[in-house]
């Protein structure tokens, strides 16, 4: 299988509203080890994105990739970090720009090269904005920081870190993607669309509306192969959790980021699956459930921009040395689905999760998410049949030919969980999620599942986005009843939604 059929599966298997609780297990295990792509593409790549002095930039210690995925291969390498904050940088942001805006020209014309125009205009102004926002201190007047550069002021906290090192070399992860990609998605993007048309003729997939759910694909595919999507995702959520202690996300290295290359920190951390362990302790564990469900509900009802691929590969532990004994002890893991490789090593930071690979990410329309809280807030309240008419009345297709039984089946599901509150509320994700990380669907939260039973029988088809957060908060919350029996995700979503109430009726 290619990798946009292996992509389609993957996402697929998160639309529960669209296809069978089966289809959707079986499709969610969909993941495939690529050979890595020769050195010589990935030599390729830096010379034409950063030139052919691109050795005095990045340093390799092995040609070898670290992780292969359908999409990419990731390396571990080394950044100067002056030559980026330097002279050069201005020369590598002119020659992304130049590279970017002919990329354009030959996927997509004309159109394509508007578009360039466009987004490289939202990325000035979201450039300006982070200038803006940095820190009003230290972009004081007479600040050491006025006047730089967003590339340049990005680099110094980095600079910072390691004064003495001369060249200021830094660990970074290199993403790659692989030769022959973007014509290869281009060909079966389109092949999808010859066939989501004539197989949208036959009567019983109409309501499926195929080629919405083609067309919706493609703006996904397209986000996963060009990096610098992942790469200003990153950066929102850094700006999102810049006051949040205890989650990271890897920092981009402007300008060495690229549609087909992306250079990041190296985010030395601990793979979450460690911690599935009888001899971990059992407050570690209840801190890092409540850091998670902490972090889960802040994406969805503060920022509204959500991380749509929280697998277990994506999620690690940074501030803990429990799992390695030895210094000399490292892990790599090698994540099937473009994750960022990570090393492990021991580490007595503050304990924090990052998170990696953003390349899907989920936001709702004003509207939709005003829908969202007031769904999730009749659940909270137990109003099963206002949980019915909101989502009906929200619907991106609705074919329901019984909507009073539709209502009262809704209100039947959640009587039943607010009548055993164990059965979704007193649990948090992490301990399933440790304990079966690829199979994770076999133990979801049963009012999430049912209720994507319910659409899809009574085929009522929700807005992607809108899926994509449910199916997260399914993954995050259902996942790991045996952590913390005292964590409540409703409990703790009271405060955010009441909040949110108040602010309405003003």
């Amino acid at each position: 299988a290619g990798p946009t059929c292996i992509k389609l599966g993957q996402w697929a298997s998160t639309r529960r509203d669209l296809f069978s609780e089966a289809f959707c297990d079986e499709f969610s295990k969909l993941h495939v080890e690529v050979s890595p792509h020769p050195w010589g593409h990935t030599d390729e790549l830096l010379q034409k994105a950063f030139g052919k002095d691109w050795t005095s930039i990045l340093k390799f210690q092995s040609r070898e990739p670290v992780g292969s995925g359908c999409v990419a291969q990731v390396y571990k390498a080394y950044a100067d970090l002056t030559a980026i904050a330097g002279s050069q940088a201005k020369e590598l942001a002119q020659r992304s720009d130049l590279r970017s805006a002919f990329e354009a020209w030959e996927v997509s014309g004309f159109r394509g090269l508007l578009r360039w125009l466009r987004r490289r205009k939202s990325e000035e102004m979201w450039d300006e904005k982070s200038r803006e926002e940095l820190s009003p201190a230290d972009c004081s007047r007479g600040s050491p920081l006025s006047g730089m550069s967003v590339t340049d002021q990005m680099a110094k906290p980095l600079l910072c870190a390691n004064p003495s090192s001369a060249s200021h070399l830094t660990p970074v992860a290199i993403k790659v993607l692989h030769p022959g990609l973007v014509h290869q998605v281009q060909m079966d993007l389109f092949l999808m669309k010859m066939g989501s048309h004539i197989i949208g003729l036959l009567p019983g997939f109409k309501w499926l509306s195929l080629t919405e759910i083609v067309e919706e694909f493609e703006k996904l595919m397209i986000q996963q192969i060009d990096l610098r999507y992942e790469a200003r995702n990153l950066e929102r959520f850094r700006q999102n959790f810049l006051d949040v202690d205890f989650v990271k996300f890897p920092t981009p290295l402007r300008p060495l980021v690229t549609t087909d290359v992306l250079v990041e920190t190296f985010e030395e951390s601990e793979p979450i699956s460690h911690y599935l362990h009888a001899e971990i302790a059992t407050e570690l564990r209840q801190r890092l459930a409540k850091m998670g469900m902490d972090m889960l509900l802040k994406m969805v009802f503060v920022d509204n921009f959500v991380h749509a691929d929280l697998h277990p590969g994506n999620i690690l532990v940074q501030g803990t040395a429990h799992v390695s004994t030895s210094c000399e002890e490292q892990t790599a893991i090698v994540d099937l689905c473009d994750t960022l490789v990570v090393e492990v090593k021991p580490s007595l930071r503050r304990l924090c999760l990052v998170l990696l690979d953003a390349g899907i990410v989920a936001e709702l329309q004003s509207a939709d998410m005003q829908n969202f809280r007031a769904v999730f807030t009749a659940v909270v309240q137990g109003q099963g049949e206002r949980v019915a008419e909101l989502i009906l009345h929200h619907a991106r297709a609705n074919q329901c030919q019984d909507i009073e039984r539709f209502k009262a089946e809704m209100a039947e599901l959640v009587t039943k969980v607010r009548g055993n509150t164990i059965a979704l509320g007193k649990a948090n994700f992490f301990v399933q999620l440790l304990t079966f990380p690829f199979v994770f669907q076999l133990q979801v939260a049963s009012l999430l599942s049912n209720v994507f039973k319910l659409l899809m029988t009574h085929k009522v088809k929700l807005e992607s986005n809108f899926a994509s957060i449910i199916f997260a908060i399914m993954v995050l919350e259902g996942l790991g009843r045996s952590l913390d029996p005292e964590l409540d995700i409703l409990e703790a979503a009271k405060p955010l939604l009441m909040k949110t109430a108040a602010s309405v009726l003003k």
